[in-house]
């Protein structure tokens, strides 16, 4: 089922030659994802197609960009950022991006850079007519910030590597370690393998998990800690920034401390097991919870887009049933344990 979705959706998304008809194409996007569901396909692989088919859609609407715009002054690569860097996209999710440019002297980075912003521009608004929605935080190749030559990202990178106690700096490595080549150029080095080095530079990944602890599951969700209340009295629990967040941050800086930059959430918490940034049993945990509330925001996507809702993260705590209440409860609890462990190792290390 997995290959037949991938293989024909990319098919089809790959023959398109306007827009109109990959706003069409696109359409078959959820309606794929309802049946892998039906068909009893796990979270993670679902995420994995849903991903593989983005990935399919941003390539040709960079294709159309192009066709429209004119061709590039230089080489470029597309980067994407966030979950759909990682394979781990749902309807939900925004799709995060940035551009790198190649092989141009800085005097004429100011030309390029508006022919490449004008490029995402476009590229974005066909990708938001095929279901997408734009990052809230503007974490965008339509954003000049996320518009930049090669040089200037490594110079960036490496500036954060240095001092990670710039504005923002935290924030923008969590991005760009995500950062995955859909178009262009993919056999340059690129800004992720530069995170390889952060091994060597203790300060940035002390305050990465520091970052990454700060980000705490609502373990008293019963008692209206850490929900949404709507103005009708009822409450509601965002799994992506109660569970999710938490989760990722945890295994970037553990996948970082590992020598592993952009992979799957699954790939780092492995990799950190494998060399004794988290012990196996903290891993194991992480992985689990992972796995039960992706499963969950899966289902909740799923009833929307059948009840012809727009998806989201967001879930009445009453739809939930005390069974799945209890077992995402004790995976807050589980979390929260582990968070638990970092900070003393911390602690034991400072």
């Amino acid at each position: 089922m997995e290959s037949r979705t991938s293989f024909h959706l990319r098919q089809a998304i790959a023959h398109v030659s306007t827009v109109d008809e990959l706003v069409v194409t696109s359409s078959k996007l959820r309606p794929a994802v309802v049946n892998m569901h039906r068909g009893g396909m796990n979270a993670l692989d679902v995420m994995s197609v849903f991903s593989v088919v983005a990935d399919a859609l941003t390539r040709r609407a960079l294709d159309l960009a192009i066709a429209q715009i004119g061709e590039p002054p230089a080489r470029f690569t597309w980067l994407a950022l966030g979950s759909q860097a990682r394979r781990e996209a749902l309807p939900s999710s925004d799709l995060d991006s940035a551009i790198a440019w190649f092989g141009h002297n800085e005097s004429e980075e100011s030309s390029d850079r508006k022919y490449f912003g004008d490029v995402a521009t476009v590229a974005t608004d066909i990708l938001t007519r095929c279901g997408f929605r734009p990052d809230e935080h503007r974490v965008s190749a339509s954003d000049p910030l996320f518009v930049r030559s090669l040089s200037s990202w490594q110079h960036e990178v490496h500036s954060f590597l240095n001092d990670p106690t710039q504005e923002k700096a935290l924030v923008l490595v969590s991005v760009l370690v995500d950062s995955r080549p859909v178009w262009g150029v993919e056999s340059e080095p690129l800004i992720a393998e530069t995170f390889r080095l952060a091994r060597a530079y203790p300060q940035l990944l002390r305050l990465l998990a520091q970052f990454a602890l700060s980000h705490k599951p609502p373990v008293g969700f019963f008692r209206g800690l850490a929900i949404d209340v709507s103005g009708e009295g009822r409450s509601r629990l965002d799994l992506k920034y109660g569970a999710v967040v938490p989760i990722t941050d945890l295994a970037r800086w553990a996948g970082m401390t590992a020598g592993v930059t952009c992979a799957s959430t699954i790939a780092r918490l492995d990799a950190a097991s494998d060399v004794g940034t988290l012990t196996a049993s903290d891993a194991h945990t992480l992985r689990d919870a992972f796995e039960l509330v992706s499963q969950l925001r899966l289902d909740h996507q799923v009833a929307q887009i059948e009840a012809g809702a727009e998806p989201g993260d967001v879930i009445a705590l009453e739809e939930l049933s005390p069974l799945i209440r209890t077992y995402l409860k004790e995976a807050f609890r589980a979390i929260v344990s582990v968070q638990r462990h970092v900070a003393n190792d911390l602690s034991w290390n400072a």
